[in-house]
């Protein structure tokens, strides 16, 4: 049986601290600091890719949004110089480097017996990105190894720890059959405060099958306007029962056929349920609150629906318009705050996709373990009551109200609907059927809403990729 903190008989440690034994090679940098800058990367085949992942995985370890990080049509993107075969090596690299964190900075602790200085954070990162490789990813050792000693020389803040990180890594490898068989990975990579409300919330063979989920990439799946089995053959995808089309792998988007022609958005299966779960809104009218990036949005106005889209953000929204520009789809689109915006008139339906601390995203966004907090929730939470009560003013009597977040934990779904109707509000639930969401039961609550876990798959191939963690609830207004 494995430690409390997923390490067989001993307890997580922070590669930045002291392994308080033995370990392969001491971090002695120069004294005084670090003088000069960084080097150009001298031209070795995967030298580019790895470069480009360190500087990535050193971001997002100091602070900054992976989706930020990864942009290529960002100019600062480190990404954005690299032809796309190198940038699919960076991104898988970065991918792994993050999801698989815990388990690599529990490896690098018995390696490492002195902290790191803080100015050393590059050189962490490139023992991440090195050990992702060495541990996890199809990359001979010796590659790795040599290619991480090189990252090392080509910087002169970090030239002086390449003898550091070249012992480090050949330990490591030698090593890494034993210290995988030691590691309980699930729980290593996710971090105590979110182990301790899933398991409180769902309990721990669920909790176990959540992290589990995260340690793999979410799949890539489409809403397309009409024809989803022609979709799915024209892409080499599958169509899911809930009727979104799952493809196999990523490439590059923009370049799939019917991108261009705006037949198709990228939106996660369980993401697409709460739009289908108004049913029929051909010629209603309908708020899409919360909107961007326009998922939501766009099946609605697919569907025929008036969409009066609103979101906080005008950045996000001009990416809403963005879409909708491509997918011949019009929407009215209002930037506002929803804590202070009222529509002039009732809607048919309200949709509000509220802002929530995204735990059920991880598996695409794990950088979302580092930036989030346990107390976070707390102020997700009244924020979600708050946006929750105004909504449900803006449903007309006999309208349907679509409440729904991207978060595992029960204060931003559940609890926030037993408030709403514990407080008198005119409504009442919708019970919510299998046959609706694809004949998907297991994500049925016992009051009628829906809860899809990262675990879970339309049918018993989970190997397929599973579905985002969404909460969802349908309301009637009753007066």
């Amino acid at each position: 049986m494995s430690g409390e903190n997923g390490r067989a008989g001993g307890k997580t440690r922070n590669i930045s601290r002291p392994a308080g034994k033995g370990g392969a090679a001491r971090p002695d940098g120069p004294k005084g600091g670090f003088r000069g800058g960084p080097r150009k990367p001298a031209l070795k085949p995967g030298l580019p890719a790895r470069a480009a992942a360190a500087d990535i995985v050193d971001a997002v370890l100091s602070g900054q949004s992976l989706d930020i990080a990864l942009d290529p049509a960002d100019g600062a993107s480190p990404l954005a110089a690299l032809p796309e075969r190198d940038r699919a090596l960076a991104r898988a690299i970065v991918g792994t480097s993050l999801r698989r964190l815990g388990q690599i900075g529990d490896a690098l602790a018995d390696l490492v017996n002195r902290p790191l200085p803080a100015k050393a954070h590059k050189v962490r990162a490139i023992l991440v990105i090195t050990a992702a490789q060495i541990l996890f990813l199809d990359v001979p050792d010796h590659a790795a190894v040599s290619l991480g000693v090189d990252l090392a020389h080509a910087d002169r803040r970090t030239e002086h720890y390449a003898t550091f990180v070249n012992g480090v890594m050949r330990t490591l490898a030698r090593g890494r059959e034993a210290i995988l068989a030691g590691q309980d990975a699930p729980r290593l990579n996710t971090p105590d405060w979110l182990w301790a409300r899933w398991v409180a919330g769902y309990g721990e063979a669920t909790a176990r099958a959540l992290a589990a989920a995260h340690m793999g990439e979410a799949a890539l799946d489409l809403s397309v306007k009409s024809d989803p089995q022609g979709w799915a053959e024209r892409l080499g995808g599958t169509v899911l029962p809930t009727g979104s089309v799952r493809l196999p792998n990523r490439g590059q988007i923009e370049r799939l056929e019917g991108y261009l022609d705006g037949a198709w958005w990228v939106q996660d299966a369980a993401a697409a349920l709460p739009a289908r779960l108004l049913g029929a809104v051909q010629g209603l009218r309908v708020a899409d609150l919360c909107a961007a990036p326009g998922g939501k949005t766009a099946a609605l106005a697919a569907a025929g629906a008036a969409v009066t889209a609103v979101d906080i953000s005008p950045a996000r929204l001009e990416r809403l318009q963005q879409n909708l520009a491509r997918l011949r789809l019009e929407a009215d689109v209002v930037a506002a705050d929803l804590t202070v915006w009222t529509p002039e008139a009732p809607f048919d339906a309200v949709l509000l996709d509220a802002p929530c601390s995204a735990t059920g995203t991880i598996r695409r966004h794990p950088d979302l373990v580092l930036q989030k907090k346990a107390e976070d929730i707390a102020a997700l939470a009244a924020l979600q009551a708050r946006l929750l009560a105004r909504a449900a003013d803006w449903v007309r009597p006999g309208g349907t109200l679509i409440y729904c977040t991207c978060s595992l934990e029960k204060e931003e779904g559940e609890d926030q609907i037993t408030r709403l109707l514990a407080s008198g509000a005119p409504f009442e639930r919708v019970p919510v059927t299998a046959a609706e969401i694809g004949g998907l039961g297991e994500a049925i609550t016992a009051d009628g809403d829906v809860r899809t876990l990262p675990s879970f798959w339309p049918g018993d191939e989970e190997h397929r990729g599973g579905l985002d963690g969404f909460f969802i609830a349908r309301l009637r207004r009753t007066a």
